[in-house]
């Protein structure tokens, strides 16, 4: 790969979205190398944060369910949304694949949270990235409902959910968002 193609892989990843993707699961080998790639993150004092748990087929489906019926659970009569909950259930179902991304707290404490945060999200870009050279879209979701994902798959102690990462195949790469020059987030101090 040449340093342009670097580059070019770089600038072209985008957020895509469900809506978006084409009905295709992922191969198990292309996650295993996004997730490889994940695992080369750099990491202070190697606590290696990151925790993935990959959900494709059946699994998907049941944490749609968990999630849609979560939300009813919880959810007052007054702000309740059937659009909410069909979209909380039938999303993961149109991914090719899903990734929760957890977060293990050195128990140690050798280090501030906010560096393990950093860490987990520089494994995901290495994972978003991978993908995206596979020609997979994906996007990290954030749901309010995420403190209750040990309720569907056990965590372990001092561990939490920090995202749902979404990813599938699509037929046409959306526009990214127009974002200001480099050069005006950029001070050069001599």
């Amino acid at each position: 790969m040449t340093i342009e193609e670097v580059h070019q892989l770089i600038r072209t990843r985008r957020s895509v979205y469900p809506p978006q993707y084409i009905e295709q699961e992922i191969p198990k080998a292309v996650l295993q190398k996004a997730l490889e790639n994940a695992n080369c993150a750099p990491t202070h004092k190697l606590t290696q944060p990151w925790r993935f748990r990959v959900m494709q087929g059946t699994a998907q489906k049941r944490f749609g369910i968990f999630m849609s019926e979560k939300y009813r659970s919880i959810t007052s009569l007054e702000t309740f949304s059937i659009a909410k909950y069909e979209k909380l259930k039938m999303n993961p179902q149109k991914a090719g694949a899903l990734i929760a991304i957890c977060m293990q707290r050195d128990p140690k404490g050798r280090v501030p949270e906010w560096e393990e945060v950093a860490a987990v999200a520089m494994a995901v870009q290495n994972i978003w990235l991978t993908l995206h050279a596979y020609g997979v879209g994906s996007y990290w979701s954030t749901p309010d409902l995420l403190e209750y994902f040990g309720e569907f798959e056990p965590l372990e102690e001092g561990e939490q959910c920090l995202g749902i990462f979404y990813a599938g195949y699509y037929n046409e790469l959306p526009r990214g968002p127009k974002k200001e020059v480099a050069q005006s987030r950029v001070k050069w101090l001599d």
